[in-house]
């Protein structure tokens, strides 16, 4: 379980250092998706260093917890701002809360910490 965690959290990472990264050069196609989504310019650089910071608390083990918990403020952004200008629901809107569930699902996985804190111990099998 702990290296579906592992897997699960790395393609999060990865998406979000992607996203970050991408923010920060000044592409075309970002300008356009962000003026597109009613966001002034030049604030694309701004979420791109929020992006990568949220992935790097996310990535360290021991501010694992804070990073998804600051992730997921980001990616509820990000689904109001879809929401708000009427993108599509599947893919656009809900790809958010997809990341989210992957987010918190690999890091469950991964932290036993975070699994004894969220799962009661009656729950647990007894061998």
């Amino acid at each position: 379980m702990i290296g579906i965690g592992r897997l699960l959290s790395a393609l999060v990472v990865v998406f979000l250092i992607f996203d970050g990264g991408i923010k920060l050069v000044p592409l075309a196609p970002v300008t356009e998706a962000m003026a597109q989504l009613g966001y002034p310019a030049g604030l694309e650089r701004a979420l791109g260093v929020l992006t990568l910071a949220c992935a790097a608390l996310y990535a360290i083990p021991r501010t694992s917890v804070v990073g998804s918990i600051l992730l997921t403020g980001l990616l509820g952004g990000a689904i109001a701002t879809h929401l708000r200008v009427g993108s599509p629901v599947f893919t656009h809107m809900l790809f958010g809360a997809y990341l989210g569930l992957m987010a918190w699902g690999g890091l469950l996985l991964r932290d036993e910490r975070l699994r004894a804190l969220l799962i009661p111990p009656w729950t647990s099998r007894q061998s």
